[in-house]
């Protein structure tokens, strides 16, 4: 059985690829590069490579040829539903026969901002017969790494979510139930993978302990924390995304409770304090 993995050079692929071959041998699993020169390097690590664009159908057709089982990392916003498409249909025309899509919390009933090509993608995979797992993704810790850069830069963790909750993990746990779904032939059509959901205050109390450093919580409005990220030199698109993202979690978009991440896992999730360490010392 040979199974690919798409984005590899990413952290998320990348994370997915060492998990995976730990589970099958290393000679079936092939991943996906766009980039020509980072696919190299991963060639000279000694990995199967092949090279495709999520925009080009004609490429991943040619990638995906012989491929059994397929984890579909989602691309970037911009033209996904377009791109996430030609990956299905290429799938579909190659004869792939199992899909584990990374895939957003609570997609089906979302009313984020960033629910729709995950919308849509889940539809096309499932109209296209092909047997999947959506791995709907909660929220990486990771991504809070600019506002935790800020706060043990300046000393003030600034957010506008409110009381809204967050079911953060980091990414290689996601990864390794992505890549345990793609070894796994008995995986459930859809996995909820969320960590307890919590406050920005209970993570900016944590960030405080774990560091020992005084830093002030300061919960605000959006325009005070995209002036914030602003100040800080990020781009005003950037602030605004960032915004954007608060308001969903102030709307209890990723308020998700969930036993399947664990139950996936077969073990229990970092906890917040370890996966701060974790983070900091990367």
């Amino acid at each position: 059985m040979n199974y690919l993995i798409t984005g590899a050079t990413g952290g998320f692929g990348n994370y997915a690829m060492e998990y995976l071959k730990q589970l099958v041998p290393q000679e079936n699993i092939y991943v996906l590069a766009r980039n020509e020169e980072k696919g190299k390097t991963l060639e000279e690590k000694g990995w199967n490579v092949r090279f495709g664009d999520y925009a080009d159908y004609s490429s991943m057709k040619n990638a995906l040829q012989g491929i059994d089982r397929l984890l579909f990392v989602s691309g970037a916003p911009g033209n996904r539903q377009a791109e996430h498409e030609n990956v299905v249909k290429a799938a579909k025309a190659t004869g792939v026969s199992y899909i584990a899509y990374t895939s957003f919390a609570d997609a089906d009933h979302s009313t984020s901002i960033l629910a729709p090509d995950h919308q849509f993608t889940e539809k096309v995979i499932a109209d296209s017969g092909i047997a999947h797992t959506f791995l709907r993704n909660n929220w990486y810790l990771e991504n809070e790494w600019p506002l935790i850069e800020l706060a043990l830069k300046n000393g003030r963790f600034i957010y506008s979510a409110g009381e809204g909750k967050t079911g953060w993990a980091l990414k290689r746990e996601y990864a390794e139930v992505a890549a345990k779904a793609l070894a796994n032939l008995n995986f459930p059509e859809v996995l909820e993978l969320s960590g307890q959901p919590i406050t920005y205050k209970e993570l900016a109390k944590e960030l405080k302990e774990v560091t020992g450093k005084p830093i002030d919580i300061v919960a605000t409005n959006d325009h005070e924390f995209i002036k914030n990220l602003e100040e800080a030199g990020y781009p005003e698109s950037a602030a605004q995304m960032f915004a954007a993202i608060q308001k969903d979690i102030k709307n209890n978009q990723l308020d998700v409770s969930s036993k399947d991440f664990e139950q996936a896992l077969g073990h229990p999730l970092v906890s917040l304090k370890d996966g701060l360490e974790e983070l900091l010392n990367q």
